[in-house]
């Protein structure tokens, strides 16, 4: 899998005669491997550059690009002037978003072309997931959806937050994970009014609600999730809480669709959890695109004025969460079509009380 065609055909948008990319969600994206190396990308042709602990795989896999190694007298600036030079390259296009600033500057300083800022080149195309990168989110999907299953039957009164989030680490890597999306946030209890509470050594209790937000990757691409379940029977006001955040997830799904601001989205579903009288407990967004990052764009918050182009994976994921008390967050991802939207996510979401 690799992106050469879809980069080449942007460059005369941003006035570029070719794209170096640097950082390593880009380098993946180009070439569809990451050996902490760098692409060039022109129409005529294409290269990737590499180190030599990395050389012998992307030989193997990187297609339409020429693939070279560095050497000790013939390394990456050498290697990426004589690209430039070879094919008369005169205005290069950067990761501007990517680089830091010493970076920068030695870039300015040593290669043999203008360099413009072209971040937004590779955001732009990464927005929209063709059918090859959707197939493997749901294929990330689907690991998450099997370590769900199996956590489940190992919640109960006793095990901790931090037990529960390396099960579901082992058994996403049991299941055909490369490796996690990002850490997973397990918070049980009163930690639930924690969006982002980091699993610790509290015990999961009767009573208790158990938030558990967790993804994976496969074949680059994220995963993404969250469930709310309760370990013994929950209150009246905690099952009026999930039903209200579920409410809003649907509202919110219901309004997605290609064309839609990301704004509108999320108002959608802020609009439910206000009127149940709950506002002032939904501080997040509503979403974010994903893919071979976990935080990708567009987002789907009060801010994001993007419209969703077709084939952007987005959260759905609102929550409720009462400080010192618990939280409930209900999480799936959709891909944005014409007149409404897929969710690529098949987990159940009734409240289930374990």
């Amino acid at each position: 899998m690799n992106h050469i065609r879809q980069i080449a055909a942007k460059l005369p948008d941003y006035g570029v005669d070719a794209m170096l990319v640097t950082s390593e969600p880009g380098e993946f994206y180009a070439v569809g491997f990451h050996g902490e190396g760098v692409a060039l990308v022109a129409a005529e042709e294409s290269a990737y550059i590499t180190d030599s602990r990395y050389i012998e795989k992307a030989r193997e896999v990187v297609t339409g690009a020429t693939v070279d190694v560095v050497e000790r007298n013939r390394g990456y600036l050498v290697q990426i002037n004589q690209f430039l030079d070879r094919l008369g390259i005169r205005t290069l296009g950067i990761e501007d978003d990517r680089l830091t600033l010493r970076t920068y500057r030695r870039y300015e300083k040593e290669l043999h072309a203008q360099l413009v800022p072209a971040g937004g080149l590779l955001a732009g195309l990464r927005a929209a997931k063709d059918p090859e990168e959707l197939a493997r989110m749901v294929r990330a999907q689907r690991v998450a959806e099997r370590a769900l299953d199996e956590i489940l039957g190992f919640l109960r009164p006793g095990v901790t937050e931090r037990q529960a989030a390396a099960k579901l680490t082992y058994n996403m890597l049991r299941f055909g994970a490369e490796k996690n999306s990002f850490d997973p946030i397990v918070v049980s209890g009163p930690n639930g009014s924690l969006p982002h509470g980091v699993p610790g050594d509290r015990a999961i209790q009767r009573g208790d609600f158990v938030t558990m937000d967790f993804g994976c990757k496969w074949g680059g691409y994220c995963s993404d999730m969250t469930r709310t379940v309760a370990v013994g029977e929950p209150t009246e006001e905690m099952r009026r809480v999930y039903h209200l955040v579920l409410e809003a997830q649907e509202a919110g799904i219901r309004a997605s669709r290609a064309g839609v601001r990301g704004r509108d989205i999320d108002a959608a579903a802020r609009q439910v959890i206000e009127a149940g009288g709950y506002g002032p407990y939904f501080g997040h967004g509503y979403g974010h695109s994903l893919g071979i990052e976990i935080h990708e764009d567009p987002s789907a918050n009060t801010r994001d004025e993007t419209p969703m182009p077709v084939g952007a994976v987005v959260s759905a994921e609102p929550g409720i969460y009462l400080p010192g008390r618990f939280g409930v967050r209900i999480e799936d991802v959709v891909v944005m079509e014409e007149g409404g939207c897929r969710d690529l996510t098949l987990a159940p979401k009734e409240l289930l009380i374990l």
